[in-house]
């Protein structure tokens, strides 16, 4: 087990999905409840990085985070260091190509708070941010749970963006996806298929774990 990389998969999962819950839930949840005809706009932003290459998407990462790159320069002014080839570099592009697995089944899940629950709750004088908080998050948390867990999932096995992005530096940017990459090129069978093995074994446990919370309603 290349335990370096592992730790790298289990930062980069764990700051992805913190970073989108925290996005995500608000701009879900606006588009769960907005009338503004031009919400499709925005929504067709949100699940680009399901029908774009992830090798198109890194590149485009790659070019705005780089030195000639307006973002780039930005970090680079702000922290005197350089994105590309380092941990908030793939961290970036983890958050953008992750950004459809968390925001659509927020937003699917939102969608489902029955609207008279939501305005009971203000003609009795509670604050939207109060509804939000007291009515509609419980009723909502099994589909925001399992967007959670799919996101995590997903940022474990990513390999173009983290590739493309970060390259890979042992220690700072290679993921586990990159280590079965590099013992393939190694010929190095037995290591690639004991990582893959558990990717695998990862995988199926948190789709099952994701199918059983889509199953389970909202409370009472």
């Amino acid at each position: 087990m290349d335990w370096p990389a592992f730790w790298v998969t289990a930062r980069l999962a764990f700051w992805t999905t913190a970073i989108l819950f925290a996005l995500g839930l608000p701009l879900a949840y606006w588009l769960a409840t907005t009338r503004w005809r031009g919400k499709y706009l925005v929504e067709a932003v949100v699940a680009l990085p399901l029908v774009l290459p992830p090798t198109v998407l890194g590149f485009y990462v790659l070019s705005a985070a780089g030195p000639n790159g307006l973002l780039g320069r930005g970090y680079e002014a702000a922290t005197g260091g350089r994105l590309p080839f380092t941990f908030p570099g793939i961290l970036l592009g983890s958050v953008l190509f992750n950004l459809p697995f968390a925001v659509r089944p927020f937003a699917a899940a939102f969608a489902g708070v029955d609207r008279r629950l939501v305005e009971a709750s203000w003609c009795l004088g509670v604050s939207r941010p109060g509804t939000f908080v007291r009515v509609v998050l419980p009723r909502a948390w099994p589909g925001v749970l399992a967007g959670l867990v799919l996101t995590s999932a997903h940022t474990v096995g990513e390999f173009g963006v983290v590739l493309m992005v970060g390259g890979n530096v042992p220690g700072v940017t290679r993921t586990l996806s990159v280590a079965v990459y590099d013992d393939m090129q190694a010929l190095d069978y037995e290591s690639a298929g004991r990582t893959a093995l558990l990717l695998l074994g990862f995988a199926f446990g948190v789709l099952c774990l994701a199918q059983a919370l889509g199953r389970r309603g909202p409370p009472a």
